[in-house]
Formats: structure tokens, C-alpha cells, sequence
């Protein structure tokens, strides 16, 4: 069964007006499910409404409704589209969240400039096109909370996923920069950094682009992680209750971190100088790599028996 909690004192009034991207599964439908449940009126959105599907279901059994639209974050004409239907149905957005996303594996060197620009226009540019048709009625508001999921990735170099760790640390950056500004119109943005997430996005993304070459210790080392974390990653329905947190409190922070490895990771390259940081990535032995990843972030990473 899933749980998923309610607005504490929750009043007869619907707390708002939610756009939930990327909502056909994982943390994206996880969040439309959270929200729905504790009174908001949700728009998840998705490329394709038949694979709303289960997220239709798991709502009808929570008696949530939940309204799909559908959207396609990496088109100017989709998300336009989408967006100018939902505000012909509601005078205000009052909570986007930023979640649809992909992930992309690669060294720097084996990347190639058409996957970047493939995850970027997805993972940045996606988040972008929603901004910008959602904060006209915010501003007119006076009041609005934009949620961006982000990674754990967007704090550090996660080893062997160039194109997503770029996408990652340009969505922190467009972040930041975005609750700057928008401070003087009583509009938050808070960036949520998920660990390892029970999500499809690691069944479509088992493709590097040369494990046999020069850089095929990376790609061994970030797959044994994976190997690691997955098995015990969060639920979708944990980060799902952050930004529901972000979303309504009363004393709200830019970051939050959650899920597994969230905390150690962010922790430990915290405590690092660049030069350290660097130096991990200088081991030429898989063993010595283990030992020093577990040495600074406190988690074991080898594989049994080594």
C-alpha cells in the first residue's frame, strides 16, 4: 500500500494550484499523488496521456483527482500550449514543479555535443519553457513556489555522467539565480538534490559509450555505485514528501537534500578541497578507489569480497 501523508491542519480550501512535470512515474508521479492527496489541485503532465495511466489509477484508490495534461517540456509549442490551457481553467499556478528530466552517461572526452544538447534541452531548457509561462500569473499573484528537481549531482562531479552533471549544475545555477530575483514578488524557489531513487530513469540509462576504452575504469567505478544503491534506493514517495514540505513551509530553504547517499555525498565533497576531490579521481586501482570513496563519503561501495 502507499502512503502518502496529508497537509497537517489542512483547511476546506484547496491549498493551490499545482503543475507537476514528468508525472507518468517515479518522483514526478510520486509528488502528483502527494499533492493531489493533501488538497491541491494538480495538473501532472506527461508526453503521452495513456501512460498517465497508473498515475490515474493509484489516485482514483487514493480518492485524489488528479487532471493530465499533455506536454512535452523539450517544445516551445508544447509547453505554451499546455500551459495556456491550465490557465484557461485557473486564474493562478501557484506550485510548479520542475521534475520531468533524463539522465545521460559519458566521460567529458566520449560525450558528444548532440547528447548534451539532448539532456540540456530536457533537463534545463525543459524546466526554462515552464518558468517562463508560469510566472506571469505568479508575479500577478504576489505569491508562488517554483520547485526544481535537481540532483545530488548538482553538487559534485558524479563520476562517468558528464552530460547530466553538466544539465544538473546549470538547473542549481539558473536556480539560485531564479529566487534572487524573485524574492521581491513573495515567489520561492526551492531546488530539491535526490541521492539514488527507486526510478525508471536507471533501466533507460545502461548505455555508455565506450566501457573498453581509456576510460573504462570510470565507467566500472560508476556502475558498481549504481550496482550498490540501487537495490536499497528511496522511494519515489520520500522526495514526493520534501517538496511537499518545500512547498508549504513556513521557514522554506533553497536545498534539500534526500534519499540515499543524499547526505554522505553532499557531506563528504563539502569537507574536500578541490585538490582532494581531484585526487580521488587520480586512483588507477579499483580497490584503492573503494577504500578512498568510502574513507571520505562513509559508504562502502565494493563489490562483495573485494
Amino acid at each position: 500500500m502507499i502512503a502518502i501523508s496529508r497537509l497537517e491542519g489542512q483547511q476546506d480550501k484547496a491549498p493551490g494550484v499545482a503543475i507537476v512535470t514528468g508525472a507518468n512515474s517515479g518522483i514526478g508521479r510520486a509528488t502528483a499523488l502527494e499533492l493531489a492527496a493533501a488538497g491541491f489541485h494538480v495538473y501532472a503532465t506527461v508526453r503521452q496521456s495513456k501512460s498517465a495511466d497508473r498515475l490515474q489509477e493509484l489516485a482514483l484508490a487514493a480518492g485524489s483527482h488528479i487532471d493530465v495534461v499533455e506536454m512535452d517540456v523539450s517544445s516551445d509549442s508544447s509547453v505554451a500550449a499546455a500551459v495556456s490551457k491550465i490557465l484557461s481553467e485557473v486564474t493562478t499556478v501557484d506550485v510548479l514543479v520542475n521534475n520531468a528530466g533524463v539522465a545521460g552517461n559519458g566521460v567529458v572526452e566520449e560525450s558528444t555535443v548532440e547528447q548534451l544538447e539532448a539532456v540540456m534541452n530536457v533537463n534545463v531548457y525543459g524546466a526554462l519553457r515552464c518558468i517562463k509561462a508560469v510566472l506571469p500569473s505568479m508575479r500577478a499573484a504576489s505569491r508562488g513556489c517554483v520547485v526544481n528537481v535537481s540532483s545530488v549531482a548538482g553538487r559534485l562531479a558524479s563520476l562517468a555522467q558528464a552530460p547530466y552533471v553538466a544539465s544538473k549544475w546549470a538547473l542549481e545555477g539558473l536556480s539560485e539565480e531564479l529566487a534572487f530575483e524573485l524574492a521581491p514578488f513573495n515567489i520561492r524557489v526551492a531546488i530539491i538534490e535526490p541521492g539514488v531513487t527507486r526510478t525508471p530513469i536507471f533501466a533507460k540509462n545502461a548505455d555508455v559509450p565506450d566501457v573498453s576504452g581509456p576510460y573504462r575504469a570510470h565507467y566500472r567505478r560508476m556502475f558498481q555505485l549504481y550496482a550498490v544503491a540501487i537495490p536499497v534506493a528511496a522511494d519515489p514517495f520520500e522526495v514526493a514528501r520534501v517538496i511537499h514540505r518545500a512547498v508549504t513551509s513556513e521557514d522554506p530553504k533553497l536545498r534539500y537534500l534526500v534519499g540515499w547517499g543524499a547526505e554522505q555525498i553532499a557531506g563528504g565533497r563539502r569537507r574536500m578541497t578541490d585538490e582532494e576531490w581531484v585526487a580521488l579521481g587520480a586512483a588507477t586501482d579499483d580497490e584503492e578507489y573503494y577504500a578512498d570513496f568510502e574513507r571520505v563519503f562513509g559508504i562502502a561501495i565494493a563489490p562483495s569480497g573485494g
